[in-house]
């Protein structure tokens, strides 16, 4: 058998494992979870549509031409819209972690020492189900309310339960899938035995005791087709990713830095409405439960973030180093994050870092629902305005990208094993370009106008 600890026994090992058992400790003792849990119980929309729930730059289509002429009712409307669909991207992305911890965990505990650290891993994934559930239901009666016919029409036998809320696949409004087939059984032993004989052979003895349990019930090689993660490539490739990371201690590291980008990319803007929960609370004022779930939701995701950081900057070194395939799919792996979630900048939705191309479809929708009551061509016309022409609203996005962009380098820095294009995230800088975004949307819209037949 070969080891595959380098170090378990070391000063820097003995610190991480400290670390794991601080970390997991201090978010044991919290009670954020159950504070969310207990907004998601009690949440109704019609309580806290009156107010903001959150500073007006985070709303959809802020900063446009369009939103310049709303009215203070359609304003607040836009400002609840943008909280339901980042936080429906949010458990999309937190949908990955549930898969991933358990996998990752399942391969860390065949290595001493890392109790604490899958204990944390197992409170997460536990927590994470709580945040989607809340991000579900709040999301889910905002629209319903605000959007009226369009939108309960999309989700009629749809359930919400916590229970199925990982595994359904929803059609709803600024929702955006990639589905692919699965594998076939005879292919996914194929995986599996190119994964564990071939590429991965000196390590098959750490294979995770999840995917292990999977395989004896006879059950598929899981693969998240939403969120940061989803996004990189179709499912067959997820699957084998999927193994990967359920093999090598090494790639189980290499999720964490998927996660770490996926928590910083939340955090960009999260940290906002912590603030404005915080300004709310110091004045006296009302809090809407949507805020307050922001502001507990980012106390609970510090706990989080510190396990991606310790794991994605330091852990990896615990263990042998990585063989020249190890380190190729770890950098293809990041490098595809940047390219599909972190590559633009939307002009219709603040601190998003993707071309507007697959949000046409929504806000057209949008501006013919009930918020706005637009007749088709209007819809068309105001799009081109607020995708197509320069204005403050992609300033505002560009403003966060620069944050985020400067984070993760330095971040990032202390990874060795990283491709200098992915250590000073080349592909995300590259997206820094207004100009270049406009010119995206303007093609992107030329197609989109295409497919519309307009009365």
């Amino acid at each position: 058998m070969v080891n595959t600890v380098q170090a378990s026994s070391t000063s820097e090992a003995k610190k991480h494992i400290k670390l794991s058992e601080i970390n997991y400790r201090r978010n044991t003792e919290s009670d954020f979870t159950e504070k969310i849990e207990e907004l998601d119980r009690n949440f109704n929309y019609s309580s806290n549509k009156d107010y903001y729930w959150s500073e007006p730059e985070l709303s959809l289509l802020y900063g446009t031409p369009l939103y310049e002429q709303a009215s203070p009712d359609q304003k607040k409307a836009l400002n609840h819209l943008y909280w339901a669909t980042q936080y429906n991207q949010t458990a999309a992305t937190e949908a990955n972690a549930v898969l991933y911890n358990q996998v990752t965990a399942g391969v860390f505990s065949t290595i001493g020492g890392y109790d604490a650290l899958c204990q944390e891993l197992d409170l997460e994934t536990a927590q994470e189900r709580h945040h989607i559930h809340a991000f579900h239901t709040i999301g889910y009666k905002t629209k319903r309310d605000l959007l009226g016919a369009a939108f309960n029409a999309s989700i009629q036998g749809k359930s919400y339960n916590k229970n199925d809320s990982l595994r359904r696949q929803k059609s709803q409004l600024f929702t955006f899938n990639w589905q692919s087939s699965p594998l076939s059984g005879f292919q996914e032993s194929a995986l599996r035995f190119v994964t564990n004989k071939v590429l991965l052979k000196n390590q098959a003895h750490h294979y995770s005791q999840y995917l292990r349990d999977l395989e004896e019930k006879g059950e598929s090689i899981p693969a998240q087709t939403t969120g940061l993660l989803g996004h990189l490539a179709p499912k067959p490739l997820l699957q084998f990713f999927t193994l990967n990371c359920g093999t090598s201690p090494f790639l189980a590291c290499v999720f964490y830095v998927t996660r770490f980008m996926a928590n910083m990319l939340i955090k960009n803007y999260e940290y906002r409405y912590s603030l404005y929960y915080k300004e709310l609370e110091k004045n006296g004022e009302f809090i809407p439960s949507p805020l307050a779930v922001s502001h507990f939701h980012m106390l609970d995701e510090a706990f989080h973030t510190t396990t991606s950081q310790l794991i994605s900057q330091d852990l990896y070194k615990d263990f042998a180093k990585p063989t020249a395939y190890e380190r190729f799919l770890a950098n293809l792996t990041i490098y595809r994050a940047q390219s599909v979630g972190l590559n633009g900048l939307s002009g219709g939705m603040p601190a998003i870092f993707r071309s507007d191309e697959s949000f046409m479809l929504s806000f057209y929708r949008l501006l013919q629902s009930p918020v706005f009551n637009m007749s088709s061509p209007e819809a068309m016309e105001w799009l081109e305005k607020c995708l197509c022409q320069e204005h403050d609203g992609f300033h505002l996005t560009l403003k966060y990208h620069q944050r985020l962009l400067t984070d993760l380098r330095r971040l990032f820095d202390p990874i060795d094993y990283l491709w200098p294009a992915n250590r000073e995230m080349r592909v995300m800088a590259k997206g820094a370009s207004i100009d270049r975004a406009i010119q995206t949307n303007i093609k992107a819209f030329e197609q989109f106008s295409k497919s519309i037949v307009n009365p």
